[in-house]
């Protein structure tokens, strides 16, 4: 692993301080060093935000392989800096917020999102209570997953605008590429949650321009699986890469619902048989790979969402929740069960934004819950999927309210993002922060 240092500060600014420390009398020669370290760090802090930035002079960063990751960063999702001296911003410092904004925080929008299915299938179709459910529930929680999907859109298009280096290194990240497919996904949702009041059938060909981003980053992770390069599965694989497979499940019951079902098909075959051997990669993980801390156990649900997804989405192409249906969700039952027996690992730790991992796929679990109930006429199967439908509204309400504290109240949401402060190699950085001119850097 390349070991870089930070970069100093400017040197007029350098030379101007020290003319006047040998000219002032010694009992002051320790205010003006003083002085001096903090110009120069202050100097060195605005350089380094300048790496990152779009606008004005600030150069272009060096792109990053997914082995620099890999060599340099630690922890299961490689957010954690082996060597913190190797930082190119300050980790004493708390940064703007556009650049502590990661791309992760689309998972909130997931969860709302698969809310407003939910209960639009709870006052259309999924009659599993002693009375109708009020359409007026998918309205509010609709409204609101809009209005959540325009906020993390317009901060991260943001981020995007002024600070586009720190997006392109999240991409390149071979864990935060996953959260890529993310917000198209949530687009999905919303337009299958849209409620019935609007009056207008989602739009024939809407789901082109939400499934092709899919289907583009499909070609690019997938392929690294194949082709055996530095994204290999077998380095990269912990449980948010059910992510990456995630968009064909949603993406299919879109298209399904579109009425082009052989399309769907394809979509569903290629997620499904890619879950597979996803699966088998993480249940074979090597000793050597990193387990996953207590503050990252809610992405353990992530297990249940795909199979969940998987059997919902193939009941839409079938027409019916069938025996390939069935065979899936007894899968994901299973899969639900056996976290529910391991309880003790999902608390004990402070809030944070993998907490939203637990939202979609209890949703999604309880869809395929209320469909199942619905060819299954049973009371356990009634009762069941009323408990998930509690449990799954209760917990999405619960992290929403302690998402707004500690993004408003508290401000502690979004702490330093250091899985995009990596350093790059260190002659290119140093020629880079020299051309670097003082601009005023944007909120």
């Amino acid at each position: 692993m390349e070991t870089t240092t930070c970069p100093r500060g400017n040197g007029a600014q350098n030379d101007t301080i020290e003319s006047l420390h040998h000219t002032q009398p010694p009992q002051s020669k320790s205010i003006f060093i003083e002085l001096k370290d903090q110009q120069e760090v202050a100097t060195m802090h605005e350089e380094s935000y300048q790496l990152f930035r779009t606008t004005g002079n600030g150069a272009k960063g060096e792109t990053l392989n997914a082995n620099r990751y890999l060599n340099s960063l630690k922890g299961p999702e490689l957010e954690i800096l082996k060597n913190p001296k190797c930082s190119v911003l300050p980790i004493d410092k708390q940064w703007p917020f556009l650049l502590r904004f990661p791309v992760n925080s689309f998972g909130i929008n997931l969860g709302l999102g698969s809310q407003a299915i939910l209960w639009k299938i709870l006052a259309s179709g999924g009659h599993i209570w002693w009375m109708q459910v009020p359409i007026i529930i998918n309205i509010v929680v609709w409204s609101v997953a809009v209005l959540a999907l325009i906020l993390t859109a317009t901060t991260y298009t943001l981020k995007i605008i002024f600070y586009f280096e720190a997006v392109r290194r999240e991409f390149n990240h071979p864990i935060r590429i996953n959260y890529f497919f993310v917000p198209w996904v949530a687009c999905i949702l919303l337009a299958l949650g849209v409620p019935p009041f609007l009056g207008t059938p989602i739009p024939q060909n809407i789901w082109i321009l939400f499934v092709a981003p899919i289907f583009a980053l499909n070609l690019k992770v997938y392929g690294e699986w194949i082709s055996g390069g530095e994204g290999r599965l077998c380095k990269i694989a912990n449980p948010s890469t059910h992510l990456s497979l995630l968009g064909n499940f949603v993406g299919a019951f879109l298209i399904a619902t579109m009425g082009y079902n052989e399309l769907a098909l394809f979509f569903w075959s290629v997620g499904f048989f890619h879950y597979l051997i996803l699966l088998v990669t993480l249940y074979q993980r090597l000793i050597s790979a990193a387990m996953l801390p207590k503050e990252l156990h809610p992405i353990y649900f992530l297990f249940v969402a795909l199979p969940s997804n998987a059997s919902v989405s193939w009941a839409r192409i079938m027409g019916r929740f069938d025996l390939v249906a069935k065979i899936i969700y007894f899968f994901a039952v299973f899969l639900f069960f056996a976290l529910v027996a391991r309880a003790k690992i999902f608390y004990g730790f402070r809030f944070n934004i993998a907490w939203w991992s637990y939202t979609l796929p209890l949703t999604i679990f309880t869809m395929a819950t209320i469909q199942y109930s619905l060819e299954v006429k049973h009371p356990l199967t009634q009762i069941f999927a009323r408990l998930l439908t509690i449990l799954s509204s209760m917990i999405v309400l619960s992290l929403g309210v302690m998402t707004i504290l500690h993004t408003f109240v508290w401000k502690s949401m979004f702490p330093n993002d250091m899985a995009i402060a990596l350093q790059s190699s260190g002659i290119k950085a140093k020629r880079r922060i020299k051309e670097l001119k003082e601009d005023i850097l944007p909120l």
